[in-house]
């Protein structure tokens, strides 16, 4: 199967930065969601994100303080009636999921480069 290629100003345009998690709970009335409250610095205050990670977080309170990383310049989108304002990355299924984490703590807001 051929992968899509994207030029490396396509790239550009994705913004990725690390979040502090102030709160995460499950979402009600479903299996997978969670709801995060992000902190990236931002005069706006923290964003809410809905991750599909529950599976992975079976204690969501396990996620508070962790700093993990995001796309933050993504369009809002609606999941389960919530506003979500950012995409969390993560890697592999299963046994070997695993969150995309800095190797040490940085400010809440620092870009990838």
């Amino acid at each position: 199967m051929s992968k899509l290629r994207i030029s490396i100003d396509e790239f550009g345009k994705i913004e990725v930065k690390i979040g502090t998690v102030r709160s995460a709970e499950r979402v009600p009335d479903t299996d997978k969601l969670l709801r995060l409250i992000v902190d990236f610095n931002e005069d706006a205050g923290p964003r809410q994100i809905i991750s599909g990670i529950a599976a992975y977080a079976p204690d969501p309170a396990t996620l508070v303080g962790k700093q993990l990383a995001f796309a933050t310049n993504l369009e809002p989108r609606t999941i389960h009636g919530l506003e979500s304002d950012g995409m969390l990355f993560a890697v592999g299924a299963d046994e070997s999921f695993a969150f995309l984490v800095p190797d040490r703590e940085v400010p809440s807001g620092t870009s990838a480069h």
